[in-house]
């Protein structure tokens, strides 16, 4: 007999004389005659009530069915007589398959996010991070659905780079060379020519360059895989492993980027609103009473759109007291972010033409030459959300941004070959998977929205 998930015994239209149910259980309550065992395998909120009656030739392996211990049930699907309730199941025989005693950590009580981050292996079994991960594979498939309809191509950017994308120089290396004996060259210097790649390599910080080589073929592409920053940075938004949407579009110019880019962040929240309700509501009543109001009103609402000097000019004007003080030239703060996007706009916004002298070589410098074409969307309880950029199609100014950048034209020559060979105005943005799940969930911390989260000093799992 096949195996009925409980969401689809919960959604039945009408009961049935034989279902087989296999899941963990969550809670037992014993009564004279009769046992009531909560099991939830994982497919929906909810778990189904079974309830087994003492006269069951197998009743005596009830006591065996502790919280945590996995079990298979078959039966009848009847209406329920308990409120709360549509459907339960009358076991007619069950097994337990594998038990769990007292020292199961997830018994039924309140656990804190830190504890439960100290058992990432179980937490999944929660009803928080049972949504979460829900919510974050349905989200992983909408973003497909999202590019795959406006005739993008998925490309599979490497992982392993020999270049810095972002010119900040948070990279993991990757080698094989020996660390307690590195061979070295005549001056004193690792010999990485003597490495598994003849080079230095690294672990990928973004697909975009990548990504743009294949724009300059196909037109519309997008990149979805892990990125890795070793930023020393222990905040709620920030870690070392976490992943990235990058679409690249020939043939584009900021203002298209933009409007991609709102039009996408509407998708994905409308996607969640549309499928995931129920763990959306749970979010909303145990994690973030606002929710649904802030995602209704992100759905409702164009987005604004304000340059970089001009939300500059409405931070100094705000006549706030900044923990970081902000003047033109500066990089904006979390705490700037959000105040524009939470508190003066009171909606997302895009801010747009940065100084040329806070971003990465390949943006599209301005007529002024002080600003480039950058785009950052902020949204409320977040801050940035999406960065990117139209990208510098011009051989020679590109070639004088990478100098100003003390970046090598042999290290690139590739790159600089796509302005000599068909060159075409187009640009691109990236999302930070992790931080549109926090924003989508209500919940506060990226280690809660990935399954093992990577941070300083940890890599457990």
């Amino acid at each position: 007999m096949e195996r009925t998930l409980v969401k689809d015994a919960l959604n039945a239209t009408a009961p049935m004389d034989a279902i087989f149910l296999q899941g963990w259980v969550r809670t037992r309550r014993d009564a004279k005659a009769f046992s009531f065992l909560e099991v939830n395998d994982g497919s929906s909120l909810r778990g189904i009530q079974v309830i087994a009656d003492a006269g069951l030739p197998d009743y005596a392996h009830i006591q065996r069915a502790h919280t945590g211990a996995s079990i298979e049930v078959r039966g009848k699907l009847v209406a329920s007589k308990g409120q709360g309730q549509q459907w339960e199941v009358v076991a007619e025989s069950f097994v337990v398959l594998g038990e769990a005693d007292a020292t199961y950590p997830l018994q039924k009580k309140g656990h804190t996010l830190e504890f439960l981050r100290e058992i990432a292996h179980l937490r999944p079994r929660s009803n928080l991070f049972g949504a979460v991960f829900r919510v974050r594979s349905r989200l992983a498939f909408a973003i497909h659905e999202f590019f795959q309809r406006r005739n993008f191509i998925y490309v599979h950017t490497p992982i392993i780079t020999a270049s810095d994308c972002e010119g900040a120089g948070e990279l993991f290396r990757v080698t094989t060379l020996d660390s307690s004996h590195p061979p070295m060259t005549e001056q004193g210097d690792v010999d990485f020519k003597k490495d598994f790649f003849g080079k230095r390599a690294y672990l990928t910080v973004s697909g975009q360059l990548e990504a743009e080589t294949f724009a300059c073929a196909l037109s519309n592409v997008y990149t979805f895989g892990p990125t890795f920053r070793a930023e020393n940075s222990n905040t709620s938004r920030h870690a070392a492993e976490f992943w990235m949407i990058e679409p690249e579009m020939a043939f584009c110019e900021l203002e298209g980027n933009m409007a991609l880019a709102e039009e996408f962040v509407k998708h994905l929240i409308r996607d969640a609103r549309e499928h995931c309700t129920a763990d959306l509501e749970f979010f909303s009543k145990f994690v973030d009473k606002e929710l649904l109001t802030r995602l209704d009103f992100v759905l409702e609402r164009p987005f604004q759109r304000c340059s970089y000097t001009d939300a500059i000019a409405i931070l100094e004007q705000s006549g706030r007291k900044w923990e970081h003080p902000v003047q033109w030239g500066d990089n904006m703060q979390s705490e700037h972010e959000r105040f524009l996007a939470e508190e003066h706009f009171k909606c997302p916004v895009t801010v747009y033409n940065y100084p040329r002298t806070l971003k990465p070589f390949y943006m599209r410098v301005n007529d002024d030459g002080k600003t480039v074409r950058a785009m950052d969307l902020l949204v409320p309880g977040i801050g940035e959300i999406i960065g990117g950029s139209q990208r510098e199609e011009r051989l020679e100014v590109l070639r004088e941004a990478m100098a100003q950048h003390q970046l090598s034209e042999k290290e690139y020559w590739w790159y600089l070959d796509l302005r000599r060979y068909g060159s075409v105005p187009h640009a691109g943005f990236g999302l930070g998977f992790e931080r549109m799940l926090m924003f989508v969930t209500g919940v506060g911390n990226i280690r809660d929205v990935i399954p093992f989260a990577r941070t300083p000093g940890a890599a457990e799992f």
